[in-house]
């Protein structure tokens, strides 16, 4: 299946462990989500990401538990993403993490890709369910 929508998103930045040093900056966000569309969902998660002294290169990773109707089927699931910035050049892979599917959306897998223009977020999510 496939299915296409948009998402709200707010980060905020918590206390983080690691402190960047000689030019990177790391940082540590609360990652809070509401998608619309066939996705009727809610998501609370973290984030990790570098900054690096070069202009648009970075990396990031996430973690976030999604938790309410896919394609009107109840449960919760978590994604997990990976994504890098060479000198503007973006990479981004967001997976469903294997057996992280609860309730009616036990067995999913999956992953979704993130679009954002004009600062309006769209997800594309591609997935099989058991």
């Amino acid at each position: 299946m496939k299915i296409s929508g948009s998402f709200d998103v707010k980060l905020n930045p918590i206390e983080g462990y690691a402190k960047g040093q000689q030019g990177v900056q790391l940082n540590r966000m609360s990652l809070d989500k509401t998608f619309h569309g066939k996705l009727d969902a809610t998501s609370k998660g973290e984030m990790l990401s570098a900054m690096t002294p070069t202009a648009k290169s970075a990396g990031y990773v996430a973690i976030e538990q999604v938790i309410g109707s896919l394609n009107g089927k109840t449960g919760s699931f978590v994604l997990q993403h990976f994504g890098t910035m060479e000198r503007g050049a973006e990479r981004l892979i967001l997976e469903v993490v294997p057996d992280s599917g609860t309730g009616k959306l036990e067995g999913l897998s999956g992953t979704m890709s993130i679009n954002i223009e004009d600062g309006k977020h769209e997800y594309v999510f591609e997935y099989e369910l058991e």
